[in-house]
């Protein structure tokens, strides 16, 4: 399935890509300085929610191009 999308919507995903690698990038970074276990499973699963989260909006680049 080929999903056409606008310049402004393709600006949008790679903005919000963006924002996503920033988060991924901090979370991964800062769960070597929690000494809390219960944070760091929470830091953890947002890590892992993150990945998903990007590789589902590399779908809607790729086909967009």
């Amino acid at each position: 399935m080929q999903n056409n999308i606008g310049v402004h919507e393709a600006l949008e995903l790679h903005e919000l890509m963006k924002f996503k690698s920033l988060c991924l990038t901090k979370a991964t970074v800062m769960q070597g300085l929690v000494s809390d276990n219960e944070l760091k499973d929470i830091m953890k699963e947002d890590v892992g929610a993150s990945k998903r989260h990007l590789a589902d909006l590399k779908i809607y680049v790729k086909e967009g191009s």
